[in-house]
């Protein structure tokens, strides 16, 4: 170990988003059952979320969990609704099997408030969407093979922000480090997150 080694504070690589309840994520994780092979890797059910601020490399983990906290003290909870699965983002040499939410005033506006507190910025159109497979090659044989494309009557409340950590490389699965509750419209705000281990 180099000197000074120690002193330095060990970085994860972590993103904003949002977390479904079981049912839902049953759901969603039994649209990708049909997709199988060495060329697409299916999203364990476990995993399936929507990202609103993309990974950064982060050291302070408290002080990343009380920005969230803020942002999350000035929005309400609000109604996710699940539009349409299908393949993307181009459908004619798609390298996903996602769902696409409807980007609604509550999620737009939540989102633009979560990168101005990480100060972040993202360019591209907000096209709020659930991964659930990954296609490596080969996506258009695949998605004549299994045409998925349909729309949806799903929805889920969203009561909360997570704070994730990506995996390490080699490594599977992502981690909720806290969840941090949004403002609700007919109780009092809890004050109450959940902060998981970190570097465990």
């Amino acid at each position: 170990m180099m000197a000074g080694e120690q002193d330095r504070p060990e970085s994860h690589r972590v993103f904003v988003a949002l977390k479904f309840a079981p049912e839902v994520l049953q759901q969603l994780a039994d649209m990708s059952a049909s997709l199988d092979g060495s060329e697409v890797r299916r999203v364990a059910a476990g995993d399936i979320h929507l990202t609103l601020v993309p990974p950064w490399n982060e050291s302070a983990i408290f002080s990343a969990v009380s920005k969230l906290s803020r942002v999350a003290e000035h929005h309400d909870s609000f109604e996710l609704h699940f539009k349409h699965v299908g393949y993307g983002a181009d459908p004619r040499h798609p390298r996903f099997l996602w769902v696409e939410c409807l980007a609604s005033s509550e999620l737009a506006e939540l989102r633009a408030a979560l990168l101005t507190a990480f100060e972040c910025s993202e360019q591209r159109p907000f096209r709020p969407h659930v991964t659930l497979a990954r296609i490596r090659e080969r996506g258009g044989r695949i998605a004549r093979e299994h045409p998925i494309d349909r729309d949806l009557v799903l929805s889920q409340r969203i009561t909360s922000l997570e704070l994730m950590q990506s995996p390490p490389p080699g490594a599977i699965g992502y981690t909720v480090l806290a969840s941090v509750p949004l403002r609700s419209r007919t109780e009092p705000q809890s004050k109450l997150i959940c902060i998981n281990a970190v570097g465990a």
